[in-house]
């Protein structure tokens, strides 16, 4: 990857402080005010024992995935295809792949980094164990970082202006945060709800991270929602993307 690219991506996102906010600060930020409430840090029968702190933790990590994914990167790839960014790097060295995955990399990136900011803080705040299962954490979440970000590049591929990118990163930003357990746990759903839930990226990613979280492995079925929704949706971002 052109590393000039790749710096000058990195400073464009320092000086956008709406999306260091959102994506690097605002999930601990949602952490500690639910981890502030009293029953948040008493154990539920209905969570297996854990406390709700405990279980959204994996919650926030998702969360600065989902905002990085499906409403930063569409933003600014459409942004660079409607400013005619892309048409003119086309005609330079700089090779397409190398523009194309240098804000997937920084957005990438920046959300790991707000993921383990997350788990810091619910170590040292509200005394939330860290993933007992750190390997099978780690590939859970380089699966659903994948997954994020191949719907982000549908997203992109499918608006021809930022305008419709926000509008179609909206439509998709709420379906996945409540798949990801934002609003209730995906172990405290209705049976038949939760199974469906768990064959969308973030809801399998919500079962695999809480799995490795607890000590487990996460479920081969999980991980294989997760790797096969990436496959599919960077298919699709491939097949349907434009350069202006």
């Amino acid at each position: 990857m052109n590393t000039a690219v790749l710096r000058t991506e990195f400073r464009l996102f320092r000086r956008e402080p709406a999306a260091v906010f959102w994506i690097f600060l605002f999930p601990t930020l949602l952490l500690v005010i639910l981890g502030s409430i009293p029953s948040f840090r008493e154990a539920d029968k209905s969570l297996g024992g854990l406390r709700p702190v405990d279980a959204y933790v994996p919650i926030t990590v998702l969360v600065a995935l989902i905002m990085s994914g499906v409403q930063s990167l569409p933003q600014v790839l459409t942004g660079h295809r409607e400013r005619g960014i892309l048409r003119r790097m086309r005609l330079t060295p700089v090779r397409p792949s190398a523009l194309l995955s240098a804000p997937m990399v920084v957005l990438g990136t920046v959300a790991l980094g707000s993921a383990l900011l997350a788990l810091v803080v619910g170590r040292l705040a509200f005394d939330v164990r860290l993933p007992e299962q750190p390997a099978g954490y780690l590939l859970a979440l380089l699966l659903t970082t994948g997954a994020a970000l191949a719907l982000g590049s549908v997203v992109s591929a499918l608006s021809r202006t930022t305008k419709m990118a926000s509008a179609i990163g909206s439509a998709v930003f709420f379906p996945m945060m409540f798949c990801a357990g934002v609003w209730l746990p995906v172990q405290e759903m209705p049976h038949t709800l939760a199974r469906v839930v768990q064959l969308t990226p973030f809801g399998a990613a919500a079962r695999a991270l809480g799995e490795a979280a607890s000590g487990d492995w996460p479920g081969w079925g999980h991980l294989g929602v997760l790797a096969g929704w990436t496959v599919l949706l960077t298919a699709g971002a491939a097949r349907w993307f434009r350069w202006e």
